[in-house]
Order: structure tokens, then C-alpha cells, then sequence
């Protein structure tokens, strides 16, 4: 065997099938990690940047008018939003249980106060952005533990193939030895390098959607505060209507994936 022979190609072209299900399991993985690394830090860009001009134009609006004036401009479409959203359609339950011949109040849905209806609503909120944000966090966290043992497994099933063809070429000195082990090894360095992005990514994305849920959890507060005061005192119920049915109107328009953000009246 020329020693120029050996490489990547010829240990691929010497391989048999389960070693190129491995390479192709690692090239799949390869692939999933760097589309969601792409799609997912695209995303995480445009929703930072509009909760933050969410968050600018709610704490800036004289009133709850205001913002709900924005929402029937602009929709729902990142978490503050979405959430504030949550709160305005469960005012819109609250109006509907307490206007006669609707026949809602027995509803589970409907049960206990308008604080309770209110804080469910925002939970809801809240748990519905969440499993948003953490799309495709599993596939990263597998990709980051498993590939580096898949390879593993593709060098240790690359040594023993080329142990048997070296034990039944009888010639097993180094020079013979070093090449076709060698080559087994590229199989690790496959693995280690899907798995690493992997685990940066996760690493990353993880600690983007904490940040992101520690500040809508605090945000839910306050947007509670405000609109249990609007429940009490009823000064925005026709808002409140408006922008339920514009928003909801709206998301049955668009088609799927166009970002809008849909969310059940119930």
C-alpha cells in the first residue's frame, strides 16, 4: 500500500456500510445543527429587536388605548406582545361571561375571578413563548452528548476492519499499521467537530431564552397590575374587544410560518 494512497478518500472508498451509516448519521446531525444555529440566531436577532421596540412603545403610550391601538398596527408578534395580547383577550372573556344569554360562566375555561382568568391567561402566555424559544434545543442537546460517541464507535469499527486486512496481508509493522488506524480516527474528529458547534449553540441559545423568560416573567407583573386595574374599573373594555378580534383576525389570515403569533380566545 503507497502511503500517498492513504486519506479521507480512501478510507471512505475501503469502508464498509455501517461505517458509512455513521458518516451519514454525522452529516445529518452536521447539517440540523447549522440550519438551527442559523434560523434560530435569525430569530432570536429580529424578536430582540422588536420586544425592544415593543417594550419602548408600551412604557412611552399615555395609556392602555395606546397600546392597544400598537397591537392593532402591528400584531402580536414577540413575546412582550404576545403576552399583553394574552391579557386583552382575557378581558374580552371577562366582558363575554358577564353579559347575559351568553351562556359561557359554566366554561372551565371561565371559572374563578377575573384576576384568576386574568393570571391564567398570562401563564399561558408565557408557556406557549417558551416552548417557541426552546425549539430545537433537544436535537442540540442530543447532537452535543451522542456525536461525539458515534464516532467513537465509527474509529473503533474502522481499527478492527483494518487490523483484518493487515493480519491477513501478514505484514503488520508500523509503517503498515499507522495508515489504516489512522484513517480509523478520522471518524473521532468527524464526531468531536458536529458535536462542538452543537454545544455552543445550545449553550447559547439556552442562556438567550432565560434571559428573555426571567424578563417576560417580571414584565407579566406589571402587565398584570395594569390590566386588573382596567378589569375593576372597565375604562378599556371596547380596546380590549377591538384588539382581541383585530389580532385574531389577523393571525387566521396569514399563513403558516409568517410569524404572526396565534392565540386562542377560547
Amino acid at each position: 500500500m503507497n502511503d500517498s494512497s492513504l486519506g479521507f478518500l480512501h478510507f471512505l472508498n475501503n469502508s464498509d456500510g455501517i461505517a458509512r451509516a455513521v458518516l451519514c448519521m454525522m452529516l445529518f446531525a452536521s447539517i440540523g445543527t447549522w440550519y438551527l444555529i442559523v434560523v434560530k440566531g435569525f430569530v432570536t436577532r429580529r424578536m430582540t429587536r422588536r420586544s425592544r421596540d415593543f417594550l419602548a412603545v408600551f412604557w412611552d403610550a399615555p395609556n392602555l388605548e395606546a397600546v392597544a391601538a400598537r397591537l392593532r398596527e402591528r400584531g402580536a408578534n414577540e413575546p412582550f406582545a404576545h403576552l399583553v395580547h394574552h391579557g386583552f383577550t382575557a378581558i374580552e372573556q371577562c366582558h363575554r361571561r358577564g353579559m347575559p344569554g351568553r351562556g359561557e360562566a359554566s366554561a372551565l375555561i371561565n371559572a374563578g375571578s377575573a384576576d384568576d382568568l386574568l393570571t391564567r391567561a398570562l401563564k399561558r402566555a408565557i408557556d406557549e413563548d417558551r416552548q417557541r424559544l426552546e425549539f430545537g434545543q433537544t436535537f442540540l442537546a442530543t447532537v452535543a452528548s451522542a456525536t461525539p460517541f458515534v464516532g467513537l464507535f465509527g474509529t473503533v469499527w474502522g481499527i478492527y476492519h483494518a487490523l483484518l486486512a493487515i493480519g491477513a496481508s501478514g505484514q503488520g509493522t508500523l509503517d503498515k499499521v499507522a495508515g489504516p488506524v489512522g484513517e480509523a480516527l478520522i471518524m473521532t474528529a468527524i464526531g468531536l467537530a458536529v458535536a462542538i458547534p452543537a454545544a455552543v449553540a445550545y449553550n447559547a441559545f439556552a442562556r438567550a431564552n432565560r434571559n428573555i423568560l426571567a424578563q417576560l416573567n417580571a414584565f407579566a407583573y406589571d402587565v398584570f397590575a395594569f390590566l386588573a386595574t382596567g378589569v375593576k374599573t372597565s375604562p378599556m373594555r371596547n380596546d380590549a374587544r377591538a384588539t382581541s378580534e383585530n389580532v385574531i383576525a389577523m393571525a387566521r389570515t396569514q399563513t403558516p410560518g409568517s410569524g404572526v403569533l396565534m392565540s386562542s380566545s377560547h
